[in-house]
């Protein structure tokens, strides 16, 4: 997950990561997006854009061909698997923050009363449908490190290629688009030699919270533990924690 406001603290945390020993967690939802997506949509990546993100996503994780291959397979019922759904979690955090949580389940009950329970541990609490959606549009969202290049030139590709904006740190730019233009754009900037670090379909919301430390650490905490259950495919939130946090968070 990377959203506008949350890509600064995504940064740390990926250099942070520990890959190898969270890969088979990974895998295992990664298997799960691909299986869900083929379901929803058929085996055939040329058309069906979510199950292309999903197989893209398991590459850049260094997934195998069989194991994707397989995901797909029981997604379109040619080999057999678990019932999975998807189920959209909203809730509040610390300060007031808009969380929403996207699962892939096969089981509701019992990930509804596990997502509860991370709420309350955290301090926030687990609301009802649509508590927090209207503050958020769906936005692809497409991430490049600052060193690839410079941002007067990732603005120009990706303002012609049809992005509706870009925001640039110390870090990383973040490319902004519509769902329906991010894969021309995210194709442009590949074609102009740009290294992509990350490219999704998220949901951005229209205002952000800004943290001070012992609201983040809060915010972080929840987000942490719902990005760490095993049928959380991703997590969305309004909080902007300001880079002196960030840094305060990253050596803690």
């Amino acid at each position: 997950m990377i959203v506008s406001g949350h890509s600064k603290w995504s940064t740390i945390k990926h250099k942070k990561a520990a890959l190898d020993a969270k890969r088979g967690k990974n895998w295992g939802k990664l298997a799960r997006a691909v299986t869900m997506a083929a379901k929803l949509g058929g085996g055939n990546i040329h058309d069906n854009p979510r199950l292309r993100l999903a197989v893209d996503k398991a590459k850049a994780d260094n997934m195998p061909k069989d194991t994707i291959d397989k995901a797909i397979k029981k997604g379109t019922g040619e080999l057999a698997g678990e019932n999975y759904e998807d189920v959209l979690y909203e809730g509040y955090g610390a300060a007031g923050v808009a969380v929403m949580c996207k699962a892939v389940t096969d089981n509701r009950n019992r990930t509804s009363a596990e997502i509860k329970k991370i709420f309350e541990r955290a301090g926030g609490n687990l609301g009802p449908a649509n508590c927090v959606a209207f503050q958020f549009k769906a936005k692809g969202v497409i991430v490049i490190g600052a060193e690839q290049v410079a941002e007067d030139r990732i603005m120009e590709v990706a303002l012609e290629a049809g992005a509706d904006d870009i925001t640039s740190s110390q870090h990383i730019h973040e490319v902004l688009c519509s769902p329906e233009s991010f894969e021309s754009v995210k194709k442009a900037i590949e074609a102009a030699g740009i290294e992509v670090r990350s490219a999704d379909l998220s949901m951005v919301a229209d205002n952000l919270i800004s943290l001070n430390l012992d609201k983040a650490r809060k915010v972080m905490r929840l987000i942490d533990a719902l990005e760490e259950h095993e049928d959380v495919e991703a997590v969305y939130s309004n909080s902007d924690v300001p880079d002196d946090v960030v840094a305060t968070l990253a050596g803690e």
